[in-house]
């Protein structure tokens, strides 16, 4: 066949790649090829990947030859054209490989790689072909070792490439291919029972009850499966022996006298139970915001909603779901957080019932197909999920929703994309020509530069639902207590104590919020300050008391609580600092009665384990919940009256040009934690600064003061909003090699004059799982023209380092838009 009517595909390979490949699809093949579907693929000498079809094209690479795809894996695309866009945009905008994206976009249930396995055909008879030199060698391997990998294969007959051979003797029925792509994705089936078809009949069921007179147990059974064949359209083995009370022998024992029949059905793994529909009426404050959007969308088409904690913007969301779902259209809902989730879940889904799915990186890679699945046939209509939920097949996706956008969580760190959901999720909806909404209480200060700039909509509430009243925020001096020695324990100032026992005496919940995990950040000598440090990284260790131990909480890396300095020997070695796992000891021992969860990254190990602290801590089984910045996210406890922040300081002074940002919003956002239903909150944030500016604007609500304050330093140093930034980070074993791979790689970035380029530093923590690290921070204004021109030449420069023989071990990618 000529080269000019061959069919060739760009395929997209789920691995840390740059560019497509091509492949030739055989003759028997085309009919079946379409962008989107998955396709069986050789990647080097020896894998087999499912690559995915990116295009198709009568065009021959030019530099190799191309390979011929194993197999077309899809009946139906498993993406469309308009996701593919998406996925492009993530890899150009994020400097990163669309194979990054691949393996970030689907489930891991649907990215299938394995390497091949060569067993005989069962039909073959020794003789009965003619084989040459090499296929009888194989053969021989074949009866000796029953199974061959194509390593072996290579091994055997001296060959790189043996395709050619194994292909021969597979069309010959020597051998079978097995297991060349291993699904891992395996349906749910129920294995379930029914009577026999001859006893439908009623004459036949009253003799079928004299027979089993005398067998009692295999009767209970008989009669538990009448009992719910009316309730139930299938009903499953398990379920009848459970109804039943008895055992699996005489159920199976009816099967086979052939009174019942065994048959399997697939279920779904995620459970969605049915719910009453509720409705509500908007609140004319919730009613002239809704009008406002309204309003704001017809000539915009991005929206910031601005509402204080409380004052009921998921209502206003849920208007605005029912009218997309009018038309027939998909709602994608994004949170910050795991955690959020099931309480917005379960908020939704009162107003619209099964339409409503979460997905997030908790389920398992089985239950993720099946989400994805379900929303690619439209079964399910809102999508409410973490960052993750961006890369779901929506099939008329009509209104992108981001909560508390401002969240530093929607930021991906690694692997790549190192994406931000929020800039996606704009970029998604402006795809699906259909509009976002950005809402939260405390703004990224660029959401609210870009609304000030008359670039996105942007609606204002400023009061509580219910008119229930902000809470009172005060500060307390922990230094002055510490001074007058007025400090209970170590770590509660005297006001903070009695707003506790006073709230517990009334039988009010408490939050408390320490922004570290573990029991003590540091452990040091008093003799010579030595404090130990991780082996794999350039950080001190954390102790942590449940497991008794130091831990890292970099790499992961643990080491027992030493009895002695490790530098001089002296036993006195101190801990210091405070963790959530700290407070909550302490809280045991001042409130013995008292019932104290903690809601950290340590106790939500277990797979629906926020839900549970959440859900138990909502049902009121626990007086007080210490955590981490898990709780400032959107969460509502009716019953909760007091809200602690242990130590302000460790917000404050963070080396990040956006620390008082984070710290004023992380702040509010816990405050609103506080008397959300019936009464007027408190909350008491304890520094040894609290004349501190950024807590004076929280105490005083001063937003827009802040806000100036911080726009005048950043454009003064080019940071956001009026900078872009990239940063590119440089990994490598030897600390001399990636010194100077940064340096050759700051002289190629310079040959482009129209960016400011700092560093090459080293970070606050230079050394991470035993590999040294060097980062270049580059500042783009955000009016050039040729942003796109820009970051081409910084990934062609970092892909010119990585040529240079003597870098090529060196790991360097670009994080874009860090936060």
């Amino acid at each position: 066949m000529s080269e000019n009517f061959a069919v060739f595909v760009n395929v997209i390979i789920p691995l840390h790649i740059s560019q497509l490949y091509t492949y030739r699809v055989p003759k028997e093949w085309e009919a079946e090829i379409a962008v989107g579907k998955r396709v069986a693929v050789q990647f080097g000498s020896k894998k087999v990947y499912s690559a995915l079809v990116q295009s198709i094209h009568h065009q021959p690479p030019l530099k190799y030859e191309a390979k011929y795809i194993y197999s077309v894996l899809d009946d139906a695309p498993i993406i469309e054209p308009i996701h593919l866009k998406f996925w492009d945009w993530i890899s150009r905008y994020y400097l990163c490989g669309l194979g990054d994206v691949m393996n970030s976009a689907l489930p891991a249930g649907l990215k299938l790689e394995s390497e091949t396995r060569l067993v005989a055909h069962p039909l073959y008879e020794p003789g009965s072909v003619v084989l040459d030199d090499r296929e009888y060698l194989i053969w021989e391997a074949i009866e000796i070792r029953h199974e061959l990998s194509l390593q072996e294969v290579s091994e055997i007959v001296q060959l790189k490439n043996v395709f050619p051979l194994l292909k021969s003797m597979v069309l010959k029925g020597v051998l079978l291919i097995k297991e060349e792509l291993e699904e891992r994705y395996k349906e749910k089936v129920l294995t379930c029972v029914r009577l026999g078809s001859i006893y439908l009949q009623e004459e036949v069921m009253e003799a079928l009850f004299k027979k089993l007179e005398k067998q009692e147990k295999q009767l209970n059974i008989l009669l538990a499966f009448l009992h719910l064949q009316p309730m139930h359209q299938h009903i499953d083995k398990a379920l009848l022996i459970k109804t039943a009370n008895g055992t699996a022998a005489p159920l199976l024992g009816l099967i086979k006298k052939g009174i019942f029949e065994t048959y399997t059905i697939a279920v779904d793994r995620i459970k969605i139970e049915a719910t009453p529909k509720e409705d509500f009426i908007l609140n004319p404050d919730q009613e002239e915001a809704l009008q406002k959007i309204k309003t704001g969308f017809e000539t915009q088409e991005i929206l910031l909603l601005q509402g204080v904690t409380g004052s009921g913007k998921t209502h206003v969301y849920v208007k605005l779901i029912e009218e997309v779902l009018a038309q027939d259209k998909q709602v994608l809902f994004l949170l910050p957080e795991i955690a959020l989730t099931s309480q917005i879940v379960n908020r939704v889904r009162k107003y619209f019932g099964a339409l409503c799915i979460s997905y997030h990186s908790k389920y398992g890679d089985n239950e993720k197909v099946e989400v994805w699945q379900q929303v690619k046939t439209g079964k399910y209509k809102i999508i409410i999920g973490a960052r993750s939920a961006l890369f779901l097949p929506f099939q008329n996706l009509g209104l992108v929703i981001v909560d508390e956008e401002h969240d530093s969580s929607y930021k991906q760190h690694d692997p790549a994309p190192r994406y931000h959901a929020r800039d996606a999720a704009m970029m998604l909806a402006r795809l699906w020509n259909c509009k976002t909404i950005l809402g939260s209480a405390t703004p990224a200060f660029e959401t609210i530069y870009q609304a000030q700039q008359g670039k996105y909509a942007y609606v204002i509430m400023d009061k509580r639902f219910g008119e229930v009243a902000m809470p009172l925020i005060e500060t307390c001096n922990v230094a002055e207590e510490k001074r007058v020695k007025t400090m209970v324990q170590e770590d509660f100032t005297s006001t903070l104590f009695v707003a506790i026992k006073e709230a517990l005496e009334k039988g009010e919940q408490v939050i408390l919020f320490q922004n570290r995990r573990g029991y003590a950040p540091l452990l040091t000598c008093n003799v010579c300050s030595w404090i130990p440090k991780c082996k794999n990284c350039d950080i001190s260790l954390t102790y942590h008391k449940f497991i008794d131990s130091l831990k890292c909480h970099y790499c992961g890396f643990t080491q027992k609580l030493p009895k002695t300095c490790h530098a001089c020997g002296s036993p006195q070695l101190t801990l210091k600092g405070v963790g959530t796992e700290k407070i909550e000891d302490e809280l045991k021992t001042l409130f013995p009665s008292a019932r104290v969860a903690r809601l950290d990254l340590d106790a939500v190990k277990a797979k629906y384990g926020h839900e549970q602290i959440i859900k138990s801590f909502e049902a009121r089984q626990f007086d007080i919940l210490v955590g981490t910045q898990m709780l400032s996210k959107g969460l509502d406890f009716e019953h909760v009256s007091l809200v602690g922040v242990i130590n302000a300081d460790l917000l404050l002074a963070f080396p990040d040009f956006r620390a008082h940002e984070r710290a004023y919003q992380l702040l509010l956002q816990v405050s609103g934690r506080a008397g959300r239903k019936h009464q007027q909150g408190r909350v008491i944030i304890q520094s040894s600064t609290p004349n501190h500016f950024v807590l004076q604007a929280v105490l005083l609500h001063q937003y827009e003061a802040l806000l100036e304050r911080e726009l005048d330093e950043r454009q003064k140093f080019a940071y956001p909003p009026y900078f872009r930034l990239i940063k590119i980070v440089l990994k490598h074993k030897d600390y001399k090699t990636v010194e100077q791979a940064a340096n050759q790689l700051k002289n190629l970035l310079l040959r482009q004059n129209q960016i400011i380029l700092l560093g090459p530093e080293s970070p606050h923590v230079g050394r991470i799982r035993n590999q040294y690290l060097k980062e270049i921070l580059i500042k783009i204004n955000r009016k050039n023209p040729e942003l796109e021109l820009l970051k081409q030449h910084i990934r062609k420069s970092m892909e010119h380092l990585n040529e240079d023989k003597i870098y090529r071990s060196v790991y360097v990618y670009a994080d874009v838009d860090p936060v």
